[in-house]
């Protein structure tokens, strides 16, 4: 028997280890990611405006929005830099395949240290925080109003995210808000409701009488 043969069946093969699913790299890397896209929004009169979400993974905040009526590949690049004036970003990016991400949008995010990580075509759920926060913004907000113009719709998201952010709970963070909310007891007083985002949605606390 050749001496090769031998070796072949003596030496064992470190075997690898399998790698981490999409989810898992997702959890590992929560409070290191963020998230961005577009959200399409018609008006009155079936214009359509385009609003930028940049969402931190870690407390499912909104770091930055800003809404455009064309947005360019340039007016993109410059949002990244809006997002992160004074802190360091995260060191992932997710996002999309979207043409508007292009040269310059690159360049910004490496001029942030910022590492693209980019989905899939055609799978929105490689990205599950900020499409879940679209869906959100839809169903508790957009759904229920006309948008007038890009100002109004401007409004009305800042509105949406204050209450997004303070007041509605997420069953990803133990049913607490992004901004953190203590804990009330009886003795505190009374429960009073505070209308939000124009009566849409409602904040409860206990305030002394």
């Amino acid at each position: 028997m050749a001496q090769r043969t031998v070796a072949k069946y003596m030496i064992r093969r470190a075997r690898q280890s399998p790698s981490q699913d999409w989810k898992t790299f997702l959890r590992n890397h929560l409070s290191s990611m963020v998230s961005v896209d577009f959200l399409i929004v018609p008006t009155l009169n079936f214009h359509l405006l385009y609003v930028f979400i940049v969402l931190s993974h870690h407390r499912r905040r909104v770091l930055h929005f800003n809404v455009a009526a064309a947005p360019s590949a340039a007016w993109t690049a410059q949002q990244l830099r809006e997002a992160f004036p004074f802190t360091s970003p995260p060191k992932y990016l997710l996002r999309d395949r979207d043409s508007i991400y292009g040269r310059l949008f690159q360049r910004r995010a490496e001029a942030l240290d910022l590492e693209e990580v980019r989905i899939a075509p055609r799978s929105p759920w490689q990205s599950p925080y900020v499409e879940r926060l679209m869906g959100s913004i839809r169903r508790e907000c957009l759904d229920h109003v006309i948008v007038l113009n890009q100002a109004h719709l401007h409004r009305l998201l800042k509105s949406y995210f204050e209450y997004y952010h303070r007041s509605r709970t997420h069953l990803g963070l133990d049913k607490d808000a992004p901004e953190p909310r203590p804990v009330q007891g009886p003795e505190e007083g009374k429960i009073v409701t505070l209308p939000q985002v124009g009566g849409l949605h409602h904040r409860y606390e206990r305030l002394a009488a």
